[in-house]
């Protein structure tokens, strides 16, 4: 006959068990229950876990060792308490980790936390909900005598180290002397791309993301201003190409349309 129901344990209690087992079968230990059972549910939740930063994070998968990557991602799956259902939050919240509980350790690499956010950018990017429609700007309008419009699938971000280049043959152990400009972003055809700029581009996609009613020559004109550029003709010329550029990668979507 089965115990009386006030013998039973809770089944939320029971969940609770089950769940710190599986983060951590050797300081919660799980008994009334096969080991060998366990263990495919233990192996089958952290694999999930594993397998989908490794996607997440391919640049940092390829260059940690074996043991080094599990201890990291078994930290991560012990300690880390995931406060989003959508398992593609899942490399949000490892940059959580690494923000507020990993700490310093002397198996992560100098730029791991700005590597892990750039290759984050990317999976953002894709699964944005933002679409690059035709109404959002006028995409044939004056760059320069209207007012740029930046694509809300543009970020422009900076970083101490050349991200972008991280690889098993390249692991740099000290900033670079200038930060390494990047704009990521994705097109009208559903691709994520990155664009490497210098500084004075970075500083006009800033004024034009801050200052609503920036024309492309006020946004130029300031940065001329902060640089004392002797020839601001110049400067607006240069530009006038570089906002082209801009537009031509869907970074800049056109200008902003007239109000109706």
């Amino acid at each position: 006959m089965p115990a009386p129901e006030a013998a039973q344990p809770n089944f939320k209690t029971l969940q609770y068990a089950f769940a710190a087992h599986l983060r951590n079968p050797e300081l919660n230990p799980l008994s009334g229950f096969e080991d060998r059972r366990l263990q495919i549910y233990r192996d089958l939740f952290y694999n999930n876990v594993e397998d989908f930063l490794k996607t997440a994070f391919p640049v940092l998968r390829k260059i940690s060792d074996d043991a080094v990557w599990h201890a990291r991602a078994r930290d991560f799956y012990m300690r880390h308490q995931c406060s989003r259902p959508q398992f593609y939050q899942i490399a949000e919240e490892f940059l959580l980790y690494l923000e507020n509980e990993r700490g310093e350790h002397p198996d992560d690499p100098p730029f791991m936390r700005e590597l892990t956010h750039y290759e984050w950018v990317e999976l953002a990017l894709d699964v944005a909900e933002d679409q690059l429609t035709p109404e959002l700007a006028d995409p044939n309008g004056d760059l320069i005598k209207g007012r740029p419009l930046v694509s809300p699938l543009a970020w422009t971000l900076s970083y101490a180290f050349p991200v972008h280049k991280i690889s098993p043959d390249f692991q740099p152990e000290t900033p670079t002397e200038q930060p390494t400009y990047l704009i990521v972003y994705r097109n009208r055809q559903d691709r994520v791309r990155f664009m490497e700029v210098n500084a004075i581009t970075a500083r006009l996609m800033q004024i034009l993301d801050e200052d609503e009613s920036a024309t492309g020559e006020h946004a130029l004109g300031q940065i001329a201003s902060e640089l004392g550029h002797p020839d601001v003709d110049a400067l607006l010329g240069a530009g006038a190409q570089m906002l082209d550029d801009l537009r031509n990668r869907d970074i800049l979507l056109g200008t902003k349309r007239a109000s109706e």
